[in-house]
């Protein structure tokens, strides 16, 4: 049988290691008689579970201990919207930073909240690059600074932190969390969809300072307020307790594999194999600063773009799947997250060469 390797942007691949065990799990978890689905959250079987997890995290980032971490439901997406009611703490503005499709949507709704200085774009360019950090027009009026490290549609990424000053930090990290070593102390807050590089869909993590909790938009609904989440330790209702066992399985993972450290060194490795190649035959392009380039996804273009659906469809005979690009960005596009292996971008790139030389 061909291996199969899916280059989904999300919801990813996960550790074939990760699922080996969550099958052997299923039925019974550690001689409990239950699965970890059938488990009251607040018994003590899970309560175990979600310690743990939380545990690796905090050791996997270091998070320091006057930061909460939280395991919530509503994606990425629903923190477009809880960021400015905890966030805004009596101010009126944010700043945002708009270097993508991700950017701008948080940036939209964000508006439904505040006034919004978006202090630099490269929408100009196309978000093909990030603005150079001394044209930035930050606020000191703002009440925090927000960006997107890793752009998952347009495969954009920074390659430094901002200086932000007094303001908080606010990061949408969905697709680069876990992938290299963080310092979080540069950073208020950070959230996270899981289904890229934590887990599956269904779980959102969120790492926010403590002094950033508790003063909220007197219109916030208790479940868009991290202090009712941090009271009740996530459990404000019943949370997805499978993705968040999961979640745990895939800490240990990467704990077991060197930490970020290593995921760092596996994941440039990675990405740079796939550049390598995009570079070195004209018969595909990148249309990303080569700075900027990100390890995690990563689009390219066909010479001919008449061949693309061919490409596909060879592409998925030799098991390689998802490889089509966002709908707003055409091409293809290959993301390529931590659980992805090696072998599969050796898989890709052999793929790649003999389609070129066949085609090309």
């Amino acid at each position: 049988m061909t291996p199969v390797y899916n280059f989904s942007a999300g919801p990813a691949t996960l550790p074939g290691q990760v699922l080996a065990r969550a099958r052997e799990e299923l039925l019974d978890w550690h001689g409990s008689g239950m699965s970890v689905m059938e488990m009251s959250h607040r018994g003590k079987e899970f309560m175990s579970i979600a310690q743990q997890a939380e545990t690796r995290l905090r050791e996997l980032l270091g998070i320091p201990a006057d930061y909460h971490v939280l395991f919530l439901q509503g994606g990425a997406t629903s923190q477009f919207s809880m960021v400015p009611m905890n966030l805004l703490r009596g101010r009126r503005q944010a700043d945002y930073i708009n270097t993508g499709a991700w950017s701008k949507k948080a940036i939209a709704e964000a508006r439904r909240y505040c006034s919004v200085n978006v202090a630099a774009s490269s929408e100009d360019r196309n978000f093909t690059t990030i603005p150079p950090a001394d044209s930035w027009q930050l606020d000191p009026a703002a009440a925090y600074v927000h960006y997107t490290p890793n752009e998952t549609i347009g495969g954009l990424e920074f390659d430094w932190i901002p200086e932000t000053g007094t303001l908080p930090l606010v990061a949408d990290m969905s697709s680069t969390i876990l992938s290299r070593p963080l310092d979080v102390t540069r950073f208020g807050l950070i959230y996270a969809g899981a289904q890229k590089n934590i887990g599956p869909a269904g779980l959102t993590v969120v790492i926010v300072r403590s002094d950033l909790v508790g003063d909220v938009l007197d219109f916030t609904p208790s479940m868009f307020n991290y202090q009712s989440h941090a009271d009740n330790g996530s459990m404000l209702n019943t949370p997805p307790t499978f993705a968040w066992y999961l979640a745990g399985l895939v800490f240990e993972w990467i704990g077991e594999r060197g930490g970020l450290v290593a995921m760092a060194e596996v994941n440039q490795r990675k990405a740079g194999k796939l550049y390598e190649v995009i570079d070195r035959l004209d018969f595909y392009s990148s249309p990303v600063d080569p700075r900027y380039r990100s390890w995690m996804n990563v689009p390219f273009i066909l010479a001919d773009e008449s061949l693309d659906t061919e490409f596909l469809s060879q592409a998925g005979d030799a098991g390689l799947l998802n490889l089509k690009g966002h709908r707003s960005v055409g091409g293809m596009r290959a993301s390529i997250y931590n659980a992805m292996p090696e072998a599969g971008i050796s898989t890709l790139t052999e793929f790649m060469a003999e389609f070129e030389r066949n085609r090309g």
